[in-house]
C-alpha cells in the first residue's frame, strides 16, 4: 500500500470565503466545488508530506498549513495587496527557507515559503 495524496480539511460555515485567499491571491485552481465543499489545488504532481512539530521554528507557533511557492516575495506582496496581515516575516531561516506567516479567512495560520 502507498499513500497517494494527503488532503488538508478546514471546517467552515462559509466555504466560498476560501476563494479570495486560496484562488485569487495564491492562484490555486478550483478542483471541485459541490457547495458544501470546495477543493483548491494544482494539477502539478507534488511530494506527499506530513510534518509533526513541537514549534514552528525560530520560536514561532506551529502553523496549520505550509504552502511552498516559487516566489515568496511575490506571494508576500499579493497577500499585503489583498489586505491580509502578515504575522511573521518575511524571514530567511537558517534551514534554507524564506518564509512568512499569514492567517487565512478561517483563522488558520499559514506558513508560505520558498526554498533558497
Amino acid at each position: 500500500m502507498k499513500v497517494r495524496r494527503i488532503v488538508a480539511n478546514i471546517e467552515t460555515s462559509d466555504v466560498a470565503a476560501a476563494k479570495r485567499f486560496y484562488q485569487d491571491v495564491l492562484g490555486l485552481d478550483v478542483l471541485m466545488d459541490l457547495g458544501w465543499i470546495a477543493t483548491y489545488g494544482s494539477q502539478a504532481k507534488m511530494d506527499v508530506q506530513v510534518s509533526f512539530m513541537a514549534q514552528g521554528g525560530s520560536g514561532t507557533p506551529v502553523p496549520d498549513l505550509s504552502i511552498e511557492v516559487d516566489d515568496v516575495d511575490a506571494a508576500l506582496d499579493a497577500m499585503k495587496t489583498a489586505g491580509f496581515a502578515i504575522e511573521y516575516g518575511p524571514a530567511d531561516e537558517p534551514w534554507g527557507v524564506r518564509r512568512f506567516y499569514v492567517r487565512d479567512p478561517f483563522g488558520r495560520l499559514v506558513n508560505i515559503l520558498s526554498h533558497r
